[in-house]
């Protein structure tokens, strides 16, 4: 019987010359092959400095809100409130943070998508594969860092975007109803909204060409539209436009506008992902946009008033923070200084003359400052992310990207709006959105919590 040897032996020299020959050919782009998977495996390696950065922008973020956001919300308030504010900025941190764990991750940057019968949404929201981080551990990455941190750095997103609303309806509304709108809300605006922008290929508005670098649309026009309808649904305060209102610790305010400047660095400087270059620039233009907008608000308020403020210089600064926000990854300075003076001038109208003519009581200008400011820098990213006003778009065509913008905008608007009055509506015909008028002159500080801010 003829063996595998004994037929090894008959190979003809003649084919074996072949096979040495096509090895010489195929050997060659082997090795390129290999090289190119090595290279890009390494890529795809933990860089210890684009971590160290995302862990500090991390905890920037998590700092513009506790306790950021809430001492300048807090001082804006009556003294009879101040704790309500507060309280409500810290339990939405822990809700938000729970909610973001089981489910709110995943329905945000799962790209699997869910299922409705046989119709995919994964246009629209994620999947369920990463609820609860099950099968993510320490070592799992999303491009040079570890997905656990990315998934912290998107918590605190998660975390500030509903506690901005607070401040629309600071001093009337329910504890209960506050935690229920918030949590419907993330699920029903913040994470279909959020998948569609950054939730990468597949993604509605990403697919589009839509450029918000930071959350002008997912963070800022969401939470001013949801913020002026909430004013609107659940009606003024006691005494608005009669008494007088206002802030009873403006050095409070004003920690605070400090504590959401530097901590914007981490919400903006941190989009990049990385330390680099784009994260440089962020910083700087954000930097920018901030101080032309205050200096802005403060000069228009001068003019009319005679004196200038430092509660106008605080908002002016905290309304330029907003506006450049999507844009702050695209442009260069000159397109974070103009967008600092637009916003600054446009905010500084929406929060006095439009308010004053439509009588709505957006308590503390969400709607006016974070609304307006991030409907501005959504429209202007179109014209200076261009080359040509020193972005790093190249040679955008800034009428067609103008018209993405703003198709993106008016959506968000619009769906972000209809979902909120429904929310809204619906907790009201259930638990009541506002708490009795008895309690709401006492102070919420006593009437919901029994404590006070101060002693008296």
């Amino acid at each position: 019987m003829e063996t595998h040897a004994t037929r090894s032996k008959t190979i003809p020299t003649t084919r074996f010359k072949l096979a040495l020959k096509s090895l010489q050919v195929f050997l060659p782009v082997f090795l390129m092959f290999a090289k190119a998977t090595s290279a890009h495996a390494a890529d795809a390696t933990l860089d210890s400095g684009d971590t160290a950065w995302m862990l500090i922008s991390t905890a920037l973020v998590l700092f513009m809100t506790i306790p950021g956001l809430a001492l300048f919300y807090g001082g804006l308030v009556r003294t009879k409130n101040v704790l309500s504010v507060l309280m409500q900025c810290l339990a939405l941190t822990a809700l938000m943070s729970v909610l973001w764990l089981v489910f709110g991750y995943s329905a945000a940057f799962d790209s699997t998508g869910m299922e409705v019968g046989k119709v995919g949404l994964h246009s629209f929201i994620g999947g369920c594969s990463k609820a609860f981080l099950l099968g993510i551990t320490g070592d799992t990455l999303t491009g040079n860092i570890p997905e656990v941190l990315f998934f912290a750095f998107q918590m605190t997103f998660a975390i500030i975007t509903p506690a901005l609303i607070v401040g629309a309806f600071a001093e009337r509304m329910k504890f209960s109803a506050m935690l229920w709108f918030s949590s419907l809300w993330l699920i029903l605006v913040y994470l279909p909204i959020c998948h569609m922008v950054w939730g990468g290929d597949g993604a509605f508005f990403a697919d589009k060409g839509v450029l918000d670098f930071a959350g002008g649309i997912v963070v800022h026009i969401t939470a001013g539209i949801a913020a002026l309808v909430a004013c609107i649904v659940i009606g003024p305060r006691e005494g608005y436009q009669t008494t007088a209102m206002i802030p009873h610790n403006l050095t409070m305010t004003l920690t605070g506008t400090g504590m959401l400047w530097v901590g914007w660095f981490g919400f903006n400087g941190g989009s990049a992902l990385a330390a680099n270059g784009d994260a440089a620039m962020a910083i700087t233009v954000t930097h920018l946009s901030a101080s032309a907008a205050g200096l802005t608000w403060m000069g228009i308020e001068w003019i009319i008033h005679q004196k200038p403020s430092a509660l106008g210089l605080a908002t002016g600064a905290v309304a330029g923070l907003a506006a450049v926000t999507p844009a702050s990854g695209f442009i260069g300075p000159i397109g974070g200084l103009c967008i600092g003076i637009v916003s600054g001038a446009v905010c500084f109208l929406a929060s006095t003359s439009l308010k004053r003519k439509f009588g709505y009581d957006d308590s503390l200008d969400v709607f006016g400052v974070h609304g307006v400011g991030g409907f501005v820098g959504t429209l202007l990213v179109a014209v200076f992310a261009a080359e040509s006003f020193g972005g790093n778009q190249g040679s955008l065509n800034i009428g067609s990207q103008f018209g993405t913008q703003l198709c993106a905008a008016v959506v968000t608007a619009v769906y972000t709006g209809l979902v909120s009055y429904i929310l809204l509506k619906g907790i009201d015909k259930t638990i009541g959105l506002r708490v009795t008028a008895q309690d709401e002159n006492q102070g919420l500080d006593l009437a919901l919590h029994e404590e006070t801010g101060y002693r008296y």
